[in-house]
C-alpha cells in the first residue's frame, strides 16, 4: 500500500509540473540558466536553433537506451528526464536526474561513441534533437560553444563524482540522503529565500522521484528513506508540499555524516 502511494503521489507530481507556459524559441526561453549549454549567447544559440527542431516526449518514453550508438545528442529545454545505468530492468542504477537547461550524450557525440546510460522521461519534455555530425560542425565554426561543450563535460564529471562520494563516504543513510537532495537541488532547483529562515538561502525543486528511487539512490530501502524524510520535516529542515520540496536547512544536511 505505502510503494502504491509512494508512486501515485509521485507520478501526481510528474503530470503536474509540466503544466505551465511553452516559451518560444531559444533566446526567450526562461529556462536558460548560467553555465548550461543553451545559455549561449544569442547569435550563437540562433545557429543552433538552426541545426535542431524541437520534440515532444509524454511522460515515461524512453528517449534512447544504454549500448546505442549515438548518432544524436538532446538539448532538453523543458521537463525531466531520468538516467539510468544498467540493461536489466531488474539492477538499474539511477544515474542523476536531467532537467532544462541539460544536454544529453554529450561526451558519446564527441567520442563517436554510444550512449553510457538510458534516458527516459519523468515528466511531459520538450527537447531538441541535433544530429551528430551538425553539432560538430557548429562546434567548429563556434569557439565560443566549444568552451561551453568543455565546461558541460567538467559538469558531467563533477555530477559523477558527487554519485561515487554520496555512495562510499557517508556512514549513515541520513547523511546519503541528505546529499542526495543537495545533488538533486544543485542540478534541478532554485535558490529561494525561505522566510522563518533568514540566515541561509534556500532550494525548490520538484520531488519527481519515488521514495523506492531515492532508496536506490541512497543505497537503503524504501521505508528508511520514508522515516528519514519525515525526520527531517520534523527538524524544519525541508518542506514537501505542492509537489515541491523546499531545503530550508541545506547546511546542516551537508553537515550529516
Amino acid at each position: 500500500m505505502m510503494t502504491e502511494l509512494a508512486n501515485s503521489a509521485a507520478n501526481h507530481t510528474r503530470r503536474k509540473i509540466t503544466d505551465r507556459v511553452v516559451p518560444v524559441g531559444c533566446a526567450g526561453c526562461g529556462n536558460r540558466r548560467p553555465g548550461w549549454f543553451c545559455s549561449l549567447g544569442s547569435a550563437v544559440l540562433a545557429d543552433l536553433e538552426l541545426a535542431t527542431s524541437t520534440v515532444s516526449l509524454p511522460a515515461q518514453a524512453a528517449l534512447f537506451a544504454q549500448g546505442e550508438d549515438a548518432r544524436c545528442l538532446y538539448l532538453v529545454c523543458d521537463g525531466y528526464l531520468k538516467l539510468t545505468a544498467g540493461r536489466s530492468q531488474d539492477r538499474q542504477l539511477i544515474v542523476r536526474v536531467a532537467g532544462p537547461g541539460s544536454i544529453l550524450g554529450l561526451y558519446a557525440a564527441l567520442t563517436h561513441g554510444v550512449f553510457e546510460v538510458s534516458a527516459e522521461s519523468l515528466t511531459e519534455t520538450r527537447i531538441r534533437p541535433v544530429e551528430r555530425d551538425r553539432f560538430l560542425s557548429f562546434l567548429r565554426n563556434h569557439k565560443e560553444a566549444q568552451m561551453r561543450a568543455v565546461q558541460c563535460i567538467c559538469q558531467e564529471y563533477r555530477f559523477a563524482l558527487q554519485d561515487a562520494c554520496r555512495i562510499a563516504l557517508p556512514e549513515t543513510v541520513a547523511a546519503r540522503l541528505g546529499r542526495l537532495l543537495l545533488e538533486l537541488a544543485h542540478q534541478i532547483g532554485e535558490h529561494v529565500e525561505t522566510p522563518d529562515h533568514k540566515e541561509s538561502c534556500g532550494y525548490r525543486f520538484p520531488l519527481l522521484l519515488t521514495h523506492e528511487e531515492l532508496a536506490s539512490m541512497a543505497s537503503t530501502t524504501r521505508e528508511t528513506v520514508t522515516r528519514t524524510l519525515g525526520q527531517f520535516r520534523k527538524d524544519g529542515w525541508i518542506t514537501i508540499e505542492d509537489s515541491l520540496i523546499t531545503l530550508h536547512e541545506p547546511e546542516r544536511l551537508q553537515e550529516l555524516s
